[in-house]
């Protein structure tokens, strides 16, 4: 005989709410522990990395630059005159004289001028010719007079003193030896005044002469002027060396003002690297600092020689004296790298540079865990860096191995497993 159960239903009803009450409570506790769950590490190819294992010893600082080779002494072609060019002699790149003509201009004003100038100058020494003959004529003149009075002169005085002595002894009126002396004494005034016309056209025409020699030279100095002028037309290189195109050519046909530039003269065998280094890295360089100068052709040793103030484009130019011979290939306007050594650390825990690397700064790398299966995220100071090392100052230990690689793609995990 079956006994009907009492308060089954209710049970049941009852056990239905307490599983749905821990259901509801355990799902937010279900999401919350998902949620904090880190993603899996994700597999990197260890052959598409670039590790590096942490080192103690010296390393050299030092500091990198792109730049080119640039003459020690150029010399600027200006244009003299103005003119209009009228045929190129010498290309760049050709070996040139002194007297080599590199270019012919020509100036239709100054062929003129110079005519002009040659005419006013034969005119000018035709005055003076012609002033010299005539004062000599006048001073011949003068000369002829004032002797004439002079042998005058000496009749009077022959006279007057032949009368005064027949005076004397009685024979001769006393009246007309006094007329005679009189006489005489007249002549001798004239004499005297003639001597001294001579005197002073002597220094007339002296200054005459100057005068006019004066303006001639001045005239021949125009005259030189022009034609020097003139010559310039056919314009030169002024020292030995290669010719070099300026950056904007100058073509034939070509009008140019004076103090144009036309070209430009440098000597080959005489170089130095002008190196652009980031404004940066340039505080520690400093002048006599040893440099090497690769041109992809042999490396050339030298030394800071200068150092520019100013900064341009994020980067300052400095200049490096090299020594020693120059490789065959060694050219003006040649791309070079250059390599400034700053100093010597002797004994310091550095590793390869990586690419975000920078000195002073704090970075996170993937250090490799010792069976080689993962890479773990550390932050790492860094201390001075050199060209391709840079100073760990904590953060990794002697032996440690990192990737050096660009790993910004894994910037959100903490761990990469490595296949």
């Amino acid at each position: 005989m079956d006994i009907p159960r009492t308060g089954a239903r209710r049970k049941k009803i009852i056990r239905g709410i307490v599983v749905g009450v821990v259901l509801l409570a355990a799902i937010p506790a279900v999401f919350v522990a998902l949620s904090r769950l880190k993603p899996a590490a994700p597999s990197v190819e260890m052959s598409t990395l670039w590790p590096d294992t942490v080192k103690r010893g010296p390393i050299l600082l030092e500091v990198r630059g792109l730049g080119t080779l640039v003459p020690e002494d150029t010399m600027l072609i200006p244009a003299t005159t103005d003119g209009r060019v009228q045929r190129i002699l010498i290309k760049p790149g050709t070996p040139v004289k002194a007297d080599s003509v590199v270019m012919i201009l020509t100036s239709q004003e100054l062929d003129t001028a110079l005519l002009s100038a040659e005419y006013a100058l034969k005119a000018a020494e035709a005055d003076y010719a012609n002033l010299k003959v005539t004062l000599e004529k006048n001073k011949i003149d003068l000369q002829a007079t004032a002797a004439q009075v002079g042998a005058d002169y000496s009749t009077a005085k022959l006279k007057a003193d032949r009368d005064s002595a027949l005076s004397k002894e009685g024979l001769f009126s006393g009246v007309d030896a006094k007329i005679s002396g009189v006489a005489a004494d007249e002549l001798k005034g004239r004499y005297d005044l003639e001597q001294k016309r001579l005197a002073i056209n002597s220094e007339a025409e002296e200054a005459q002469l100057a005068a006019q020699q004066v303006k001639v030279e001045q005239l021949r100095a125009d005259y030189n002027l022009k034609k020097s002028q003139v010559d310039q037309l056919k314009v030169r290189a002024g020292v030995e060396g290669m010719l070099q195109q300026l950056p904007a050519p100058v073509e034939e046909g070509q009008k140019v003002a004076a103090g144009t530039p036309l070209a430009k003269v440098s000597q080959p065998s005489k170089l130095k690297a002008e190196l652009k280094i980031a404004e940066t890295q340039v505080k520690d360089i400093a002048i006599g600092q040893p440099a090497t100068i690769d041109t992809r052709n042999g490396l050339i040793e030298g030394h800071v020689s200068r150092i520019d103030p100013s900064i341009l484009n994020g980067t300052v130019t400095v200049d490096v004296a090299l020594k020693g011979p120059l490789p065959a290939a060694a050219r003006p306007d040649l791309s070079v790298d250059g390599t400034i050594q700053l100093a010597k650390l002797n004994d310091v825990v550095y590793v390869g540079r990586p690419v975000f690397g920078q000195q002073d700064s704090t970075v996170q790398l993937f250090k490799v865990e010792p069976d080689g299966q993962y890479a773990n995220k550390v932050k790492v100071a860094f201390g001075r860096s050199s060209v391709n090392t840079i100073e760990i100052k904590s953060g990794l230990q002697v032996g440690d191995k990192v990737i050096l690689s660009d790993m910004s793609a894994y910037d959100s995990y903490d761990r990469i497993r490595l296949n």
